[in-house]
């Protein structure tokens, strides 16, 4: 999709990356999380596909020996639960690796930990965390995967049991209004102030989209239909009619505030995200005037690309350019439609001049509310960027991206 000098550029910019990654996971004993998107195992699974773009039994060894570190901060009890940065996450990748013939691992590797997580799973519930990057969805998301991978018919059953219950409990959660089924969580960690998060990343568009996930399979199908009629109607009833706004959703309804529509572009949070999940829900449940409303929505964000109206400060999958990419270069695989593949386009090549940062990890950082800083991660990292890369370089296509629920 880019035109030549520009996969010349991307390339150089691939290989730098990669150098940087193995220098700084090399001997660096700091690297404790292991989950998919914040941990080491993100950071192999960057490796993998990269010796594998590259043909490179060298570097395929190097991103094993990567992934080994994740084994060992489990063995030495870093338990940590989360999809994003621990034991949930390293789960999901370990099977993607497995899947897609980087590693071989016996089917019952992981099912020790399974017993835990799931308690884990139903705690994060309890507490009202359905979060998908360090909640419950995060912990069911891992499940499903075991449950498509597993040639068990056992595990497949208990893989099955977790997930109905999940179900359960997101109904049992969820709030009823005449805007459709909504579901209440902190969305500031600070003040612990609570109300509805719209959002991909933390909100209720990750139950959307789950749902939409589990929708595919007879097993969950009618279990799930409802509930994701439900929060789909309460998305859509907060798209402004305001024809001077720069987006068309907010990211969150507060309690005790007016609703403000001034979301950015970007995977995590806004019309971008929120575009996607309507898109898969409506394909699920076969629904065209669904799916028109979320083409018109991508659309509607494909030209936002000034600064002031995108907001995208950084060049991570995140909240920044190469995110954008992704969800629209996915978008245009879907639907072939042009302004999909234009603005893939347009935010590959921002990405690239994102590459500023004279003491940045191949001259990118992200940012963050205290500013800029280097990061190695997929979430928000070059590892990520490194991803997103290659899948514009490969000739085949990829879904490495399916961490990210894009794929």
């Amino acid at each position: 999709m880019i035109e030549t000098e520009y996969k010349n550029l991307l390339l150089e910019k691939l290989i730098k990356i990669k150098e940087v990654v193995i220098e700084e996971t090399e001997n660096n004993d700091r690297l404790q999380q292991t989950g998919a998107l914040s941990g080491v195992s993100g950071i192999a699974l960057f490796l993998f596909y990269y010796a594998r773009l590259k043909n490179d039994n060298l570097q395929a060894e190097i991103a094993l020996t990567v992934l080994s570190k994740s084994f060992k901060q489990i063995n030495k009890g870093n338990l940590y639960q989360t999809y994003c940065s621990g034991l949930s996450g390293f789960g999901w990748t370990i099977n993607h690796l497995n899947q897609e013939g980087f590693i071989e691992i016996d089917d019952s590797l992981l099912i020790d930990t399974d017993e835990y997580l799931y308690k884990t799973m139903q705690s994060y519930l309890n507490e009202g965390n359905y979060d998908f990057l360090h909640g419950a969805i995060g912990c069911g998301f891992y499940f499903f995967k075991r449950y498509k991978s597993t040639s068990s018919k056992q595990l497949k059953s208990q893989y099955k049991t977790y997930l109905l219950h999940l179900i359960e409990l997101l109904e049992d959660l969820s709030e009823k209004d005449n805007k459709g089924l909504k579901w209440l969580s902190v969305i500031d960690i600070k003040t612990g102030e609570k109300g509805y998060n719209l959002s991909l990343s933390h909100g209720i568009s990750s139950i959307v989209i789950f749902l939409s996930h589990l929708h595919h399979y007879e097993d969950f199908k009618d279990k799930v239909e409802e509930i994701l009629k439900g929060g789909i109607n309460y998305i859509l009833s907060f798209k402004t009619k305001n024809q001077n706004s720069f987006s068309l959703f907010p990211n969150y309804i507060k309690l005790k505030e007016n609703v403000q529509w001034n979301s950015r572009v970007a995977w995590c949070y806004g019309d971008l995200g929120i575009g996607l999940t309507l898109w898969k829900a409506a394909k699920v449940l076969k629904n065209d005037k669904l799916e028109k409303e979320a083409i018109d929505i991508l659309i509607n964000t494909s030209k936002r690309r000034l600064p002031e109206k995108s907001m995208v400060m950084d060049a991570g999958l995140c909240h920044g350019s190469f995110g954008n990419a992704q969800i629209f270069n996915y978008m245009y695989s879907q639907t072939k439609i042009k302004e999909f593949k234009n603005a893939a386009e347009f935010w590959v090549i921002d990405g690239l001049k994102k590459a500023n940062h004279k003491d940045g990890y191949a001259g990118f950082k992200m940012w963050a509310l205290e500013g800029w800083k280097n990061e190695l991660s997929v979430l928000e990292g070059i590892a990520g960027i490194g991803l997103a890369i290659i899948s514009y370089l490969s000739k085949e296509d990829l879904n490495w991206d399916e961490c990210l629920m894009i794929s």
